[in-house]
């Protein structure tokens, strides 16, 4: 499905309420470096349970651009043949990430580092997104960059022939930035460091240790992370099942929060410490969530979440927690509108610059379906309890998690609620109609038939 072809409307409505058990796609985050450290290690890495959403495919296709086999098997698990740090060929094409801001970030990172030119391009979402985030420390490893205004996709790079490693401080909290910078930092003769004021999440610094990179994390004077890569080793490949995507799992979670009468069980999902702020903030709201069958895969804490519909509070939202959660913001924010009270989220200016303005997309979409939301440059109040929710359509600006958001929505609202465009969910989360379904969901491809 290309982001540029003609919208597919969708609507949910209230249904019965949600019951079952289900297991949520396997985690984007992880699924992504799956892919790339297989490619860049010596051998062969085999993934189970990779989540074949159209943004990790891409980022395979990146893979297989430079040199990487990659085969998907006839029971579901994937087999990646890598080709070693500095191995990588130059691609014969240019490299189209559809929609995926982690893929095509991360990948620069992967090539910043390499004598090989390649050039990049997006969905019109996905190129209206900064990159110099990612592009300035790159520049400083000796990078040649040529890309369109503001640095903005599309974008050309010629690799370093030798790259430096570097010391860097990371403006803004942002795994992606970080995880570009190390592993352009894998392929540097000598030691690169990131300094990171604010934790975000540590996929990359875990399973580049597991992938057996010399890695350590320590915290400075200030408190910061120091993150600290010895350069050019030599990557073993890993036998990798991908838990449950957390973000993916926050819809379910909050559907079956505000849906009445439901119960469900959400099967093992990544309960990494700086994924689970949405899990903290619906329990602090009065959230019926019990964490069962803690257990480690990989490195990582999984657990399966047992969720029953309950009765919401508003409550204020720690800005410390919002890198821990900053995808999840727009169903929170639905979970929001049948608190009592307000919600009150501050520290929301990276929602700026996601798939779309994620920001002003949620409220406006909390707007146009009767529900009271207050918005300035960094917030976000909701006031839950209105006694008409629904009934709108929301513009999702190509975003998924808007999509899915505001389908979560109508399935507890008074009226039903569209979506303009259905089809870019697919992005992270091509089973999510589907799935809800099983639970009981109610879904329509048009407004007229839901009502």
């Amino acid at each position: 499905m290309s982001h540029n072809s003609a919208p597919t409307p969708l609507t949910s409505s209230m249904g019965s309420p949600l019951t079952g058990t289900i297991r949520v796609p396997g985690d984007k985050s992880i699924s992504h470096r799956s892919l790339m450290f297989g490619a860049l290690a010596v051998g062969r890495t085999t993934v189970k349970g990779l989540l074949e959403s159209e943004d990790v495919l891409a980022t395979g296709e990146a893979m297989r651009a430079v040199g990487a086999k990659i085969e998907k098997h006839a029971d579901g698990s994937y087999t990646v043949d890598g080709i070693g740090l500095g191995g990588l060929l130059e691609p014969e094409h240019v490299i189209d990430f559809g929609n995926a801001g982690t893929g095509v970030r991360l990948t620069m990172g992967i090539f910043g580092s390499h004598n090989i030119a390649a050039t990049f391009v997006g969905d019109a979402s996905l190129s209206s997104r900064p990159m110099g985030r990612v592009l300035n420390p790159l520049r400083e490893m000796g990078t040649n960059v040529i890309a369109r205004d503001g640095d903005r996709l599309p974008a050309s790079i010629r690799g370093a022939e030798q790259a430096l490693p570097i010391s860097y401080r990371v403006p803004m909290p942002s795994a992606q930035v970080k995880s570009a910078v190390l592993l352009a930092g894998l392929n540097a003769p000598g030691e690169t460091t990131v300094i990171e004021p604010i934790p975000t999440r540590d996929h990359t610094e875990k399973m580049l240790k597991g992938f057996g990179a010399e890695i350590s994390v320590s915290l400075n004077e200030a408190g910061e992370r120091v993150i600290k890569l010895k350069g050019q080793p030599e990557l073993k490949p890993q036998d990798i099942d991908v838990p449950g995507d957390p973000s993916s799992a926050g819809f379910p979670l909050v559907a079956a929060l505000i849906v009445p009468g439901s119960d469900i069980t959400i099967e093992n999902v990544l309960l990494n410490e700086h994924r689970t702020g949405l899990i903290t903030t619906l329990i602090e709201m009065g959230g019926d969530i019990e964490i069962a069958n803690r257990r480690e895969t990989g490195g990582e804490e999984v657990g399966d979440l047992k969720v029953k519909a309950s009765r919401l509070k508003g409550i204020t939202v720690p800005a410390e927690r919002a890198p821990s959660m900053i995808d999840e913001y727009p169903v929170l924010a639905v979970a929001a509108a049948f608190a009592e009270g307000d919600t009150f989220m501050p520290g929301l200016d990276e929602l700026r610059v996601k798939e779309s303005d994620r920001l002003a997309a949620v409220a406006r979409g909390l707007e146009a379906n009767g529900i009271p939301c207050v918005e300035t440059e960094d917030t976000l109040t909701v006031t839950g309890g209105a006694t008409e929710i629904g009934g709108g359509t929301v513009t999702t600006h190509l975003d998924h998690r808007i999509a899915m958001s505001f389908l979560v929505l109508g399935m507890a609202a008074h009226k039903p609620v569209t979506v303009d465009d259905g089809a870019v969910i697919a992005t992270s989360f091509p089973t999510f109609t589907s799935l809800f379904e099983g639970l009981g969901a109610k879904f329509s491809s048009s407004a007229s038939e839901a009502a």
